[in-house]
């Protein structure tokens, strides 16, 4: 059983599919992460996140039953900042803390150019 059966059972369903078998299989993380992204249920998120030393089945409970059922679905955000970071740290040879703060004061198109100008070629990854 996936993380995602669990969350598709507290945003939709309600059946309280959690039981002993399959408790461990519960990944807080990554529910609390999908709840966060929605208005009514980021203090929910937050409040499990606060109380996160409760077993999986207190906090699945406490979901199952304060959540209120509605189709929720939010594709993750992804670092895109990550790649730009890596790009102006290799082309300056800045560190960490400077590559940051020299980011946010580059356009789009100098970030594109500093990315074709550090091209080695190559299949990338995705």
């Amino acid at each position: 059983m996936s993380p995602f059966d669990f969350l598709n059972d507290i945003n939709k369903t309600q059946k309280g599919i959690m039981t002993d078998e399959n408790e461990k299989e519960y990944n807080s993380f990554v529910i609390n992460r999908s709840l966060s992204y929605f208005n009514d249920t980021v203090l929910f998120a937050n409040e499990m996140n606060v109380n996160h030393h409760l077993d999986n089945i207190l906090q699945y409970h406490f979901l199952l039953n304060i959540v209120r059922p509605r189709k929720r679905f939010s594709k993750w955000t992804k670092p895109t900042l990550e790649n730009d970071l890596e790009a102006v740290k290799e082309f300056y040879g800045y560190s960490n803390e400077k590559a940051h703060q020299i980011l946010s004061l580059l356009s789009d198109d100098q970030i594109n150019y500093i990315k074709k100008k550090i091209n080695k070629g190559g299949k990338r990854g995705k």
